[in-house]
């Protein structure tokens, strides 16, 4: 474990090296987020000009499940994504042999080997928009429905990257794979609003056969106290199976493998 921890740290200092490299370029990149921030809240306010609820959720509340949809989406986006299009190359061209000789875990080094740093900035605004959306819902400070918030959050990461660890694997099987994160970018937007606006049969869906409101939609709902303990049991026991199952389909395609020596 602690190898573990001061090889992140590692990863965490030359992707800040490369991001100070290219200083102007962040700036830029930050005000972009910033815009799009501002076009997101805008277009909450023109829904919420016509109607006060939105599948039973006020302004209040989808302005916090905007800042969730943000923390998660960022921390996919930041810290897990940027490897993949070296991921996929590097089955093709045999290179994924020195990754998987490391004497370290070769999922842990393909998911963190590569960082968007300057995308923190992003996790402020999703903390932010959490809080204000909280303060203006009404929603008071009960500790229990943090814990089940905080807890149902890591949880719902866990499933968002256990799709993503599923999707790169695909490409041990395919070779020529290249639109991982294009498919999983294109279901996620799905969590940008809650669950209850979907129809009952895309609501299962999105809840438990391609889970992507466990990491916006339910951590929002056990803050709300939606849930029950045995919901939320179940929930995290989704997150966690979804991990189990993703890591055995991992070794399963390192094993597939052939290398460029073959």
């Amino acid at each position: 474990m602690r190898h573990t921890v001061k090889l992140f740290v590692t990863f965490l200092k030359v992707n800040l090296q490369m991001a100070l490299a290219y200083r102007a370029d962040t700036i830029v990149n930050i005000l972009i987020n910033v815009m799009w921030l501002g076009w997101e809240l805008l277009s909450l306010s023109i829904i919420f000009g016509n109607t006060t609820s939105l599948g039973g959720w006020g302004m209040g509340e989808l302005i916090a499940l905007l800042g969730v949809f943000r923390l998660v989406n960022t921390l996919m986006s930041a810290v897990i994504w940027p490897a993949t299009e070296k991921f996929n190359a590097s089955v093709r061209d045999g290179s994924l042999d020195y990754t998987l000789l490391q004497p370290a875990n070769s999922l842990f080094l393909v998911s963190f080997s590569r960082m968007v740093l300057w995308r923190a900035w992003d996790l402020i605004l999703g903390v932010v928009l959490i809080a204000v959306g909280i303060t203006m819902s009404g929603l008071g400070p009960n500790l229990v429905a943090l814990a089940g918030f905080s807890v149902l959050l890591v949880s719902g990461v866990l499933v968002i990257y256990s799709l993503w660890v599923v999707l790169i694997a695909a490409t041990f099987w395919f070779t020529k794979f290249d639109n991982n994160v294009t498919i999983l970018q294109a279901l996620l937007d799905a969590g940008r609003y809650p669950a209850t606006i979907y129809p009952p049969w895309l609501r299962v869906i999105v809840t438990f056969l391609v889970p992507i409101a466990l990491a916006t939609t339910v951590p929002l709902q056990a803050l709300r106290g939606d849930l029950t303990l045995a919901q939320g049991l179940l929930f995290l026991g989704v997150g966690l199976a979804a991990f189990l199952i993703a890591y055995q389909v991992w070794r399963a395609g390192v094993r597939r493998y052939s290398g460029a020596s073959s």
